[in-house]
C-alpha cells in the first residue's frame, strides 16, 4: 500500500503544484529535491512491499515512508487549497484559471504579505519533509532493494492433477455438473472448441474441483488423452506450450521456438479427443489465448478445455460458454473438513471439550474451504482450550501463524492489482464485517481520498466504477444486490477477505464499537496512526470526545446503529477544530433516529481538506456560510434534511463540488443563484424553479441556471415548472438538450402561489424543454396538458420508461405510441372520462387494417382512474405487451377488444378494485370471460383466476 501512497503524493506534486505554480529560488530547489527523493524510493517499492511480509525491519521502513508521505500529501494539499482560495476570492489580481500557471507565489511583488508568509511557511514544511525523506532514502540503500517493474509477481506453487478424494467434502452438485459438461457431446453453442470455466475467489476450491473431475473414471475413459497445465501468472507462452506437449507424451528437446511448439501441439492432437485443464489462469490478453486456440482446434469433436480462474473477464476472453461459479461450502461440510484435520489422532474426550469452540471457529470460516483447511491444520497442533479460544477471539488472524494458507491466495490476488486499486481494496477495511457496502458511496469515499485521480475534469466516477468492477470480478466482493437494470448497487465482503484487508491496513483502518453508558472510550497507542475510522454506536451511546485526539484521521464515518445515539452540538465545534486532516466525514442519521443534529458550527471551515460530507437525515435548518470555504469539497449529501430551509449564498465558491444530493429536503423551496457556478456538478438530485419566490434576490429564479451544468448525469428532479413564465427563454437556452449523461428525469409542473395555469402553457413548456435523446426514464407530474406534441415525442428515441402522475387532463396519448423504445407506461391519478391511446376508428377491430403503436411496450399500468369510463384503443396493435395492470378504475366499463385480440404475448392481467371490469371478465360467469381466458396469469381483487 506504500506504493499507492507515494504515487499519490508524487502525482499531487506533479499535477497540482508543478503544473500550476512558477517556482523560484529555494522553493524550486526544495520541490525538485522532493520529487527526486520520491522517484528514487518509488522505484524499489514493489520489492520492498513483497519483502515486508517476512522482514519486520522492511515493514518498519515502509511505515515510516507512509507516515512521511501522508504528511507530504497534507502539505501539498494545503498549498493547492491556498491557490484555489486566491482564485475564488480574488485576493490575487487577475487570478488565473485552475489549469494555468499562477505568478510566482514567492518573491512576487504583487503578492500580499499575508499570502507570502503563509507560502513561506509551507516551503519550510517541505524542507522539513525533505529532511525526513533523506533519512528514509539513506536507509533504503541498506536493504539492497531491487528495482522492479509492475509486471513482476511472486512465484506461485504449481498445482498438479493429483488429489486425495478422501479429503474432499461437499461439492457433489458442482462435481456432477462439471462432469456432465465434460461428457456432453452436443456442444451446440460452441462448434469449434468447447471451453468450460470454474470461477471463484482464491481458496474456494476451484483447483480441487477440477482435480476431482479430471480423475473421474468416466472422464478418464471418455477422452483419448488428458493434459493438466498450471498456467499461473505471469502467462509464459513457451512454458505452457511445452507443458501441453509433455502432457501429450511428446519430446520437446529439439523445439526452441514458440511456433515450433505450437505446430507440434497442432499435429499431436490431430484426430484425438482431448481434455486440457488450464489451472489458475490470470492473463486477460486475448492474443495469449488466441495462439493456443487455433492449434487446439485440430482435436476431434468432443474435445474440451477446462480453465480455473478468479476473474470473470478471463472466462469471457477465453470464450467460455459454460462458466460454473463456485460458492462457499455449507457449515456442515466445512465442519467435516475442519474436524478431520484438527481431531486426527486426538483422544475422544479432548475432542468433546473442544468441539463447541471448534464449531464457532468454523462459523467464522464462512464456508471457505481454504480457511477451514488452514485453521484446521493450525489447531491440530494446539492442545489446550485456551489456545483455541485465542484463535477464536483473534480479530485479525496473525500472518505468522497462517500466512502459508489463508492469506497466500488472497495476497496473490491482491499483488495482481494495480497499486491504486490495491489502496481502494484496503480502504474497505474501514467497514465492519458483514457490512452492506453502498457502491456509489464507496466510490465517493475513494474519490475523497484521491484514489481516483486529482484533476477536477477527470471522470473519477467512471474510474471508480472500473475499479469496483475490477475488484468484484476477482471475487473480493460478494452478495451483490442489483437494481432492476442489473446494475450492482450494494455488496458485502467475505469475512476472510475482510480480515485480509485489515491485515494489510494494520492499524490504519478499523471499526470501533461505542457502547452506551458514561464510561469514556479509552484509546491506546496503536490507535495513534489510525487514518480511517468507522464508529458503530449502540443504543444511547454518546460521541466519544477522545476521538478528537486522533489528529491524523482522514475518514470518520458514523454507522447508523443506535436510534438514540447522540452527537451533541457542542462536540462538533471541537471535532472540526481538531480533526483537520479529514477528507471524509459522515455524520448522517439513520431513518427514525432521535437526538438529531440541529446546528452545524461555523468551525467546519477548518476542515480544509474535506472532500466528502454527509449530513443526510439530520435536523439542521441552515448551513453556515463558512461551509463555502471548503474549496476541496466534492460531495455534499443533505438528503432527507427535512428541516433545511435554504442553502448558503456563497456556494459558488465550491468549485470542486461534483455531487449535491438533496432529495427529501422538504422545506427547501429555492436554489441559490450561485448554483449556476458549480460547473463541475455531476449529480444534482433536485432543482427548484421558483420565479415567484419572495427571496428573488437570493433565488436562482429561472431554469437557465442549469444551462452550464453540462456534466450532470444520472437522475434529476426539477420541481416548480408551473412557475415558469418565459417559455421562449427556455426554448432558446436549450437547458436540458446538452445533458447527454442524464438518464432519469422527473419534471414536476407544480406551482407556488395562486392562480391556475392554462393547459396550453404546460404543453408549450414541455415541448420547449427539448430533452436529450439519451434519456431512458421520464416521470411527468402535475402536467395540465391534454396531450403531448408529436415532434417532442419523436425526439425521445431512447426512452424506455414513462410515468405520468396526476396529469389529470391527459386524454389523448396516441402520440406516445411513436416512442420507439418505450417498454413501460404507468399512468396514475387522472380525471379524464375517456382515455385515447390508439388511432381512433369507427368500425370493429381488424388486424388487416390495424396500426402498430408502442412497438416495444411490455408493461402498462393504470392506477386510480376514478372518473374514467372508456378506454379508446382504436384499430391498434401492441405487439410486445406482456403485463397489463388495472387498479382502482371503478368506472371503467371494458377493456378494448383490439387490445385483447392484438396483444398475442400478454402473459399477466391484473384487475384490482375495478368493479365493472371484474364483473365483466369474471371466470365462467362474466360475459366477456372468453376474451381474456387465453391469458396464462390472471389476477382479480384478492384472487388468482
Amino acid at each position: 500500500m506504500a506504493q499507492a501512497i507515494v504515487n499519490l503524493a508524487l502525482g499531487q506534486l506533479l499535477q497540482k503544484i508543478e503544473k500550476r505554480v512558477r517556482l523560484v529560488g529555494d522553493a524550486k530547489k526544495q520541490v525538485k529535491k522532493l520529487r527526486s527523493n520520491l522517484e528514487a524510493i518509488q522505484a524499489v517499492l514493489l520489492d520492498a512491499e513483497e519483502r515486508q511480509v517476512k522482514d519486520k525491519a522492511v515493514r518498519r521502513w515502509l511505515d515510516q515512508l507512509k507516515d512521511t508521505s501522508y504528511d507530504m500529501e497534507d502539505v501539498l494539499d494545503e498549498w493547492n487549497t491556498d491557490i484555489m482560495k486566491l482564485q475564488v476570492e480574488g485576493d490575487l489580481k487577475d487570478a488565473p484559471a485552475p489549469k494555468q500557471k499562477v505568478p510566482s507565489l514567492f518573491l512576487c511583488p504583487c503578492f500580499g504579505i499575508k499570502q507570502f508568509v503563509l507560502h513561506l511557511e509551507i516551503a519550510q514544511r517541505i524542507k522539513a519533509l525533505n529532511g525526513k525523506l533523506d533519512i528514509i532514502a539513506e536507509e533504503k540503500d541498506r536493504y539492497n532493494f531491487k528495482e522492479m517493474k509492475c509486471t513482476e509477481t511472486s512465484e506461485r506453487v504449481r498445482s498438479t492433477s493429483l488429489v486425495d478424494v478422501a479429503e474432499i467434502y461437499g461439492r457433489e452438485f458442482e462435481k456432477n455438473s462439471l462432469v456432465s459438461k465434460l461428457l456432453d457431446e452436443r456442444n451446440e453453442e460452441q462448434k469449434d472448441l468447447h471451453v468450460i470455466s470454474l470461477v471463484g475467489m482464491g481458496g474456494i476450491g476451484k483447483t480441487t474441483l477440477a482435480q476431482l473431475a479430471y480423475n473421474n473414471d468416466k472422464v478418464i475413459s471418455h477422452f483419448d488423452t488428458r493434459i493438466w497445465v498450471c498456467v499461473s501468472d505471469p502467462f509464459n507462452e513457451f512454458r505452457v506450450a511445452k507443458a501441453i506437449i509433455e502432457g501429450l507424451k511428446c519430446n520437446t528437446h529439439n523445439l526452441v521456438e514458440l511456433e515450433s511448439l505450437l505446430q507440434c501441439i497442432h499435429q499431436s492432437i490431430k484426430g484425438k479427443k482431448f481434455l486440457l485443464v488450464l489451472d489458475d489462469v490470470w492473463s486477460e490478453d486475448y492474443d495469449n489465448w488466441k495462439r493456443f486456440y487455433h492449434c487446439l482446434k485440430n482435436g476431434s469433436h468432443g474435445s474440451k478445455v477446462l480453465i480455473t480462474t478468479r476473474k470473470n473477464t478471463v472466462a469471457s476472453i477465453m470464450e467460455s460458454v459454460d462458466p460454473i461459479i463456485i460458492k462457499e461450502l455449507s457449515e456442515k461440510e466445512c465442519w467435516l473438513l475442519f474436524s478431520r484435520l484438527t481431531f486426527f489422532d486426538r483422544p475422544s474426550n479432548e475432542c468433546e471439550k473442544l468441539e463447541k469452540i471448534g464449531r464457532e471457529i468454523v462459523a467464522k470460516c464462512k464456508g471457505l474451504p481454504l480457511a477451514a483447511k488452514t485453521i484446521g491444520s493450525l489447531l491440530r497442533f494446539k492442545r489446550t482450550k485456551d489456545e483455541w479460544q485465542r484463535i477464536l477471539d483473534s480479530e485479525i488472524w496473525k500472518l505468522e501463524e497462517i500466512e502459508k494458507g489463508i492469506y497466500s491466495p488472497l495476497m496473490l490476488s491482491y499483488n495482481d492489482l494495480p497499486s491504486m486499486i490495491r489502496r481502494c481494496f484496503s480502504y474497505c477495511a474501514i467497514f465492519p464485517k458483514d457490512h452492506d457496502i453502498d457502491k456509489d458511496q464507496l466510490i465517493k469515499l475513494w474519490m475523497a481520498q484521491g484514489y481516483l485521480g486529482l484533476e477536477k475534469d477527470t471522470e473519477m466516477e467512471i474510474i471508480g466504477q472500473e475499479y469496483f468492477d475490477h475488484l468484484a470480478s476477482r471475487s473480493f466482493f460478494q452478495e451483490f444486490r442489483k437494481d432492476k437494470d442489473e446494475n450492482i448497487i450494494r455488496c458485502k465482503m467475505h469475512d476472510i477477505v475482510h480480515d485480509f484487508a485489515q491485515f494489510l491496513s494494520k492499524n490504519e483502518h478499523f471499526t470501533m464499537e461505542i457502547k452506551g453508558g458514561k464510561e469514556e472510550l479509552v484509546l491506546n497507542t496503536s490507535n495513534e496512526k489510525t487514518r480511517h475510522l468507522m464508529l458503530m454506536p449502540n443504543q444511547e451511546a454518546t460521541f466519544p470526545i477522545s476521538i478528537c485526539s486522533l489528529k491524523s484521521l482522514r475518514s470518520l464515518l458514523i454507522g447508523r446503529g443506535g436510534f438514540k445515539y447522540l452527537v451533541p452540538n457542542d462536540v462538533l465545534a471541537n471535532l472540526f477544530g481538531e480533526l483537520t486532516c479529514l477528507r471524509a466525514l459522515d455524520i448522517s442519521a439513520g431513518f427514525g433516529r432521535e437526538n438529531l443534529i440541529t446546528t452545524i458550527p461555523k468551525e467546519i471551515k477548518k476542515l480544509l481538506h474535506l472532500k466528502y460530507l454527509n449530513l443526510s437525515h439530520q435536523k439542521v435548518e441552515k448551513l453556515p456560510e463558512s461551509i463555502c470555504e471548503l474549496y476541496n469539497l466534492q460531495t455534499l449529501d443533505i438528503s432527507s434534511c427535512a428541516k433545511l430551509k435554504e442553502l448558503p449564498q456563497g456556494m459558488g465558491k465550491l468549485m470542486n463540488l461534483r455531487h449535491l444530493l438533496n432529495l427529501g429536503t422538504l422545506s427547501l423551496s429555492y436554489m441559490p443563484k450561485a448554483i449556476e457556478k458549480l460547473t463541475c456538478l455531476r449529480t444534482l438530485t433536485k432543482f427548484f424553479e421558483n420565479s415567484c419566490s419572495s427571496d428573488g434576490s437570493k433565488a436562482c429564479s429561472t431554469l437557465a441556471c442549469l444551462k452550464d451544468l453540462k456534466y450532470l448525469r444520472g437522475a434529476l428532479v426539477i420541481m416548480g415548472l408551473g412557475n415558469v413564465t418565459n417559455v421562449s427563454e427556455v426554448k432558446r437556452t436549450q437547458i436540458l438538450g446538452n445533458k447527454k449523461n442524464l438518464f432519469y428525469l422527473t419534471l414536476s409542473f407544480d406551482k407556488d402561489g395562486e392562480g391556475e395555469r392554462e393547459n396550453d402553457d404546460d404543453e408549450l413548456l414541455l415541448k420547449a424543454l427539448q430533452l436529450h435523446p439519451n434519456l431512458e426514464k421520464l416521470d411527468v407530474a402535475y402536467y395540465r396538458g391534454s396531450t403531448f406534441y408529436s415532434d417532442w415525442v419523436m425526439s425521445l428515441t431512447g426512452l424506455r420508461e414513462l410515468i405520468l402522475f396526476s396529469c389529470r387532463n391527459c386524454m389523448h396519448l396516441s402520440t406516445l405510441g411513436k416512442l420507439p423504445s418505450l417498454e413501460s407506461l404507468i399512468i396514475q391519478d387522472t380525471s379524464v372520462k375517456k382515455l385515447v391511446t390508439g388511432i381512433e376508428s369507427d368500425g370493429a377491430f381488424s388486424s388487416s387494417t390495424s396500426v402498430i403503436l408502442f412497438p416495444k411496450l411490455k408493461v402498462v399500468e393504470f392506477w386510480r382512474f376514478f372518473e374514467c369510463e372508456e378506454w379508446d384503443y382504436g384499430n391498434t396493435i401492441l405487439p410486445c405487451l406482456a403485463f397489463l395492470s388495472i387498479n382502482y378504475c371503478g368506472k371503467l366499463r371494458a377493456l378494448p377488444d383490439g387490445l385483447l385480440q392484438g396483444a398475442k404475448n400478454l402473459q399477466h392481467l391484473s384487475i384490482i378494485q375495478s368493479y365493472h371490469l371484474e364483473e365483466r371478465y369474471r371466470k365462467r360467469t362474466g360475459e366477456d370471460w372468453q376474451k381474456i381466458s387465453h391469458v396464462p396469469n390472471i389476477k382479480f381483487t384478492g384472487a388468482f383466476m
